[in-house]
C-alpha cells in the first residue's frame, strides 16, 4: 500500500487509513483522470488499483478527493456505476428520448435516466413523459370517447332510433391506460434496439460530468458522461395559497389515471389544458364547471378564445368568469365544498363538487 509518492502521468498524495482505505489528491485536474476510474499498477507491478471520483469538487477547491482501492476493496457500486457514456440524458419524455436515439444513431454511447415523482395523489406512470402518459395521448383518446357519445346523441336527428347511451368511465380508463402502457413498453424497446441504456433512477448531480442515480429500492449508482442533457420537462402547479388545495384537488397528472368517474367536476383555470379537460368531461356526460379568473386562453387569439368558450357553454359546460377560489373543504359525505369570490363584486359564493381539478399552469 502506498503511503505517499508520485505516479506518472499525475502526482498523487496518498493517505492510508487504519482500514486500508487510501485517499489521494492528484496534482492534475479531474479531466486528466476522467470520471470512471483508471487502472493503476501497484508498486510491485502485480496488482491493479482503481481510481474513483467520490468527492464534491466545490468543497475541496480545484482538487477533488479520489479513492484508491485494490481489486478486493472495490467501492459498493453497481456495474452501471462504473460505466462512462458519451451522452447521458436525464428525462425520458419526447425531447429526451429523441435526443438519446439521435445520438445513438450517430454512433455515440448513450444512457437515459428517467424517474417519475408521484403526484401528491400518488399517481405515477412509465417511460415517455407528459405527452404519452398524462398529456396528448390520453387526452385525445378521452376526447374521442366524448365525440362518439355526441355522435350517438345526434344520430336521432338523422333518423336513427337509438337509446341514449350511458358511459362507463372505468372501461374507458382501462382501455386508455392499457394503450399508454403499450407505448411505455414501445419506448423501452426502441431504446434497446438502438443500444441506449435505460435507468429507472432519480438522478442528482455529483459534479458537471457525473450524476448519482437512486433506484426505487434506495440503491445508489454513479453514472458519468462527457455531456449531460437535462430534459426533465415540467409538472402542474398547485395553488398553495388556497387552503387544502393540495390535499383535496387533483391535476392533469391524475385525471387520466382515475379508476372511477370524477363525477361533478370543477376545473380551475382557463389554459388549453383546463378547457380540453373540461371539454371531454362535459362530452362524457359529467356536470362540469370552469372557473376563469381573467381571460381564457391568454396566449391565444382572443376572438378564437371567445368562440371556444361560447361553444363549450352551448354544449353544457358552466363558465364562471372573473372568479377565484378561496378554499376547499371536505364535507361529511366526502364531497368537496369550494368557496370562491367574484372579483368584480367581491361577493363570495360556494358550490359542491365531487372533484376539483387544478389547471392553473
Amino acid at each position: 500500500m502506498w503511503g505517499g509518492g508520485d505516479y506518472t502521468p499525475a502526482s498523487l498524495t496518498c493517505l492510508v487509513s487504519g482500514s486500508g482505505q487510501t485517499t489521494c489528491t492528484p496534482s492534475l485536474p479531474p479531466a486528466c483522470w476522467g470520471m470512471c476510474g483508471h487502472p493503476i499498477p501497484s508498486q510491485d507491478g502485480t496488482s491493479s488499483w482503481t481510481l474513483y471520483h467520490i468527492g464534491n469538487c466545490g468543497l475541496l477547491g480545484s482538487r477533488p478527493r479520489l479513492l484508491l482501492v485494490l481489486p478486493s476493496q472495490r467501492l459498493p457500486l453497481t456495474p452501471a456505476g462504473r460505466q462512462c457514456y458519451d451522452l447521458l440524458v436525464i428525462g425520458g419524455g419526447s425531447g429526451g428520448l429523441a435526443c438519446a436515439k439521435e445520438a445513438a444513431q450517430l454512433g455515440k454511447k448513450v444512457a437515459v435516466v428517467d424517474y417519475v415523482e408521484p403526484s401528491p395523489r400518488g399517481t405515477r406512470w412509465g417511460l415517455g413523459g407528459t405527452c404519452v402518459n398524462v398529456g396528448c395521448i390520453p387526452k385525445k383518446l378521452m376526447h374521442q370517447a366524448a365525440l362518439l357519445g355526441g355522435m350517438i346523441h345526434d344520430a336521432s336527428h338523422y333518423g336513427w332510433k337509438v337509446a341514449q347511451p350511458l358511459h362507463d368511465w372505468g372501461k374507458m380508463a382501462e382501455a386508455v391506460q392499457n394503450h399508454v402502457k403499450s407505448l411505455n413498453w414501445g419506448h423501452r424497446v426502441q431504446l434497446q434496439d438502438r443500444k441506449v441504456k435505460y435507468f429507472n433512477f432519480k438522478a442528482s448531480f455529483v459534479n458537471p460530468h457525473m450524476v448519482c442515480g437512486v433506484s426505487k429500492g434506495g440503491e445508489e449508482t454513479l453514472l458519468s458522461a462527457d455531456h449531460i442533457v437535462i430534459a426533465t420537462g415540467g409538472r402542474p402547479r398547485y395553488p398553495t395559497h388556497i387552503e387544502d388545495a393540495l390535499e383535496y384537488g387533483i391535476t392533469s397528472d391524475d385525471i387520466f389515471w382515475l379508476k372511477e368517474s370524477p363525477g361533478k367536476t370543477l376545473v380551475v383555470g382557463a389554459s388549453y389544458v383546463a378547457l380540453e379537460c373540461a371539454g371531454f368531461l362535459t362530452g362524457l356526460g359529467l356536470d362540469t364547471t370552469v372557473m376563469i379568473r381573467s381571460v381564457p386562453l391568454r396566449a391565444f387569439d382572443q376572438q378564437m378564445a371567445s368562440l371556444v368558450t361560447e361553444h363549450m357553454a352551448v354544449h353544457g359546460t358552466r363558465i364562471l368568469r372573473g372568479c377565484t377560489p378561496l378554499r376547499v373543504e371536505k364535507l361529511s359525505d366526502g364531497r368537496l365544498q369550494v368557496t370562491w369570490v367574484d372579483l368584480a363584486s367581491d361577493k363570495k359564493d360556494t358550490g359542491t363538487f365531487d372533484t376539483v381539478l387544478w389547471a392553473i399552469g
